[in-house]
This record gives C-alpha cells, sequence and structure tokens, in this order.
C-alpha cells in the first residue's frame, strides 16, 4: 500500500522534470528567452538545474518502491 505514493510522486517528478528539460532546450535552441526580463544564459542554467533536480527525486521515489 505504501509503494503507490512513491509511484506517484516519483512520475510527477519525472514527467515535470522531463518537460521542463525538453522545454528549456526548445527555448535555448532557438535562441529565445526562457524567462523573460532574465538573463538568457542563467535563467537557461537555473531551468536545467531545476529539470535535473527533478529528475534525480523521481528517480529516488522510484527506488523506494
Amino acid at each position: 500500500m505504501e509503494s503507490g505514493p512513491a509511484i506517484f510522486a516519483g512520475a510527477v517528478f519525472a514527467l515535470f522534470g522531463g518537460g521542463l528539460l525538453t522545454w528549456t532546450a526548445v527555448r535555448s535552441r532557438r535562441r529565445e528567452p526562457v524567462a523573460l526580463g532574465v538573463s538568457p544564459v542563467a535563467s537557461a542554467m537555473f531551468a536545467t538545474l531545476a529539470a535535473s533536480g527533478a529528475l534525480v527525486l523521481g528517480a529516488w521515489c522510484f527506488t523506494r518502491v
């Protein structure tokens, strides 16, 4: 019974991290800003770190199943 929340949380983190990483890559490849009003390099770096963190959290949740 306790593996259900871990699977759900892992899936949410993995989907969010993958989506954010894909969105950041597409925006950066098109030379469009990732966040308005912020340095393009800083916003891309922060978004990449946040996406990587979410993917790591998702993987950690899946190890708790």
